[in-house]
């Protein structure tokens, strides 16, 4: 296998755990390695990077928002 074989991946500025078991339940988030809120919806990711500075244009784009034990539609436990 040579380098040019491994694909490259960004590493996304947003990241976006599992969803924590609660009433109701919520994911949290971190930017840049830091956790700094939670998420209940899409909405509130997208809030959350915003009051940070960052723009995300897709929610689906892997270098914008990394979705860690589930997607953008997994909101529950």
């Amino acid at each position: 296998m040579t380098e040019g074989a491994i694909p490259y991946l960004s590493p996304a500025r947003v990241t976006v755990l599992g969803v924590c078991p609660a009433d109701p339940p919520f994911r949290i988030v971190e930017i840049d390695g830091q956790v700094v809120s939670t998420a209940r919806s899409m909405t509130d990711v997208v809030l959350t990077a915003a009051a940070s500075g960052i723009t995300i244009h897709d929610l689906d784009d892997p270098g914008e928002v990394r979705w860690v034990g589930g997607g953008r539609f997994h909101w529950t436990g």
